[in-house]
Order: C-alpha cells, then structure tokens, then sequence
C-alpha cells in the first residue's frame, strides 16, 4: 500500500435532499475506491453536510447511510448505533412537543436580528448579502433539539477525535463560526449540529453561550474555503454541493440559486487549487435535479435521490481524468466495515 494521502471532505448545505445526495455520492466513492469517507483527515459540514459528517465521525458509514436510506438492513454495529440515534430522536421530538411553541402574531413577523440590520447600516462594506438576509426575515419557529440528540446520546459533550469543522453564523454579527477549528468557540457537537443546521425563517436560532446562530449556508452553502486553513495542507479535497449543479443543468432562470452557488463553489476550488491542493468537485447533474427538485427539505425523496446520485457519481469518476484526480483515495486506510 502506497503512502496514505491527506484528504479533506466537504459536505455542503442542501436540507434532507442534500443530505440524501451526500449519501449517495459517499457510497459511489466507497464503491469505485474502496474509500470509507470516516478516514477522511478534515471534514468540512455545513447544514446538511453537518449533519452527515457528525454521523460519519459518530461511526456510521457511508454503506449503512445507504442502507438506511434504501431500506434495507444495517450491519449489527450500524443497527445499534441508529437504533440509539433514533430512540434519542424520538425522546427529544416528544419532549419538544410537550413543551409547546406558541409566539404572538407580532414576534412572528419581527425581523430576527435589528442589531445585525443596525449594524449592516453603519457599516455597509462588511455586508454578505445572506447575513443580512438572514436578519432581515423573522425568526424561525421550528425547534432543533432533535438534531442534537443523536449525538448527544452518542458523544455527549466529547468533541470527535478525528478533526471535523462545522460553519455556522452569528446571527446578530454576521460573520461565520467554525466550531471545531482550534480557536472556535465551545460547543457539544449537538450543539454545533444544530446551529449549522437553523435555516433562516425556518428553524428557530440556536443559542449557545448567549450567541445566536443560524445556518452556515448564510455564508457559504458549503464553506469549502476553510480546507485551505488546514494543517497538514491536504493534497486532496472532495467539495460535495448538493446546492450547485454541473453546468449542463443550470440553463433554466430557476435554477438562479444553483447558479449563485456553482459560482461560489468554483470560487472556492479554484483557492484551494492555487494553494496546491487536487480538487474534486461532484454536483448534482441534470438527472440528479429531476429527483430534488421540489421541496428539499422532503425526506421521503431520499430513496430515490440516493439510488440516483450514486449511479450519476460512478459515472463521473470514472472519467479517466477524474479518477486520476481521485487516485490518491486508494492510498487512505481500507474501508472500516460498516
């Protein structure tokens, strides 16, 4: 076996399509490469993509996601690392539910965050447009709790051993938040899962330390330039942007996020190219996008959105230009049985 590469895994925004759509792409790359994407050296999570790299960091890989998503059996480990995922779950939905959400018609409809408008007023150079987005629309009312008890039940308060960067944004600021990264603030992954996950005026913001955060999508959907701040540099990055789409399949006016995205996407790679580093993008294609279009956050489309991409991604890396790109994942750590 050759040297092991260093490989960084970024895992972007997209609700649970997206997140269906890195399971897909994951079980193509563990098919084709004999690559379990837990061997990852950085993994890079934003909103859904935080989602399944805690997941992967967890322990659950890439053929048990599938699994699950297809319905069929996991492996007895995998079995019992969902099973008590999905009790956890459970719990905090029932307790949510007990507690009620109730809010007046006037807090329903007040912007999120004034202080962040007050602020982008008084300094308009240090404006992203999706900050002030996020604080321009009322908060969200859904709660998140649910997606942290996997992983508080798996991990408690333990942050993985194995280097995993979640993007989220303080909502009143406006600036991204890597928890994980040396120097980021505290956080409990759930936690972190969480405030990457809070989606604008659709889940509530998540608190953490008296600091407001929503979805790290508001400032990248799949923050991809972070892998450039890593040590060791990796000598190869996987960006997966369920968000974006391969050219071919942007011709349509509604398609104007996926192209926003793309742009910002080939941004990123073409930084962390200049830095020396391969990379490998993989985006949904136009057979892809029959399947997710609608309502991404569906998860009933999961199954075929899955069974789609891992198909479509064979094809890609088996372009004898994006599987030389993509040799150096047959020098990484075999497979750890799911």
């Amino acid at each position: 076996m050759g040297r092991m590469a260093t490989v960084a895994l970024v895992l972007g925004a997209g609700g649970a399509v997206g997140h269906a759509f890195h399971i897909g792409a994951l079980s193509a790359l563990a098919d084709e490469f004999d690559w379990d994407a837990r061997s990852a050296d950085l993994i890079v999570g934003t909103s859904a993509g935080s989602v399944v790299g805690a997941s992967l960091r967890a322990g659950l890989g890439p053929d048990d996601m599938r699994r699950r998503a297809l319905g069929e059996p996991l492996s007895p480990d995998g079995s019992e690392l969902v099973r008590r995922a999905e009790a956890a779950v459970a719990d905090a939905r029932s307790t949510t539910n007990r507690a009620g959400h109730g809010a007046s018609m006037a807090s329903r409809l007040r912007m999120a965050s004034p202080e962040r408008v007050l602020r982008a007023m008084r300094q308009p150079w240090n404006v992203t447009p999706g900050s002030l987005i996020s604080a321009l629309v009322p908060a969200g009312r859904l709660p998140t709790a649910y997606l942290s008890a996997p992983y508080d039940v798996l991990l408690g308060d333990d942050w993985p051993t194995q280097d995993l960067w979640i993007a989220a944004v303080n909502l009143d600021v406006g600036h991204r938040v890597v928890f994980g990264q040396p120097g980021s603030p505290p956080a409990a992954l759930g936690e972190a899962v969480e405030a990457s996950c809070a989606i604008p005026g659709y889940f509530a913001p998540v608190s953490i330390d008296d600091i407001r955060y929503v979805d790290g999508g508001v400032h990248s959907t799949t923050n991809a330039d972070l892998v450039a701040d890593y040590e060791p540099q990796p000598e190869l990055a996987i960006i997966l942007a369920p968000m974006s789409a391969v050219g071919s399949a942007l011709e349509l006016p509604r398609f104007a996020i996926r192209q926003f995205a793309r742009r910002s996407v080939a941004r990123e790679a073409k930084l962390l190219r200049d830095r020396g580093i391969e990379v490998v993008t993989l985006q949904p294609t136009a057979a892809d996008l029959e399947q997710m279009s609608g309502d991404s956050m569906d998860p009933t489309k999961a199954e075929a959105v899955c069974r789609q991409v891992d198909e479509s991604t064979i094809e890609h890396v088996r372009d004898p230009e994006i599987a030389d790109r993509l040799a150096a994942l047959r020098s990484s750590p075999p497979d750890r049985k799911s």
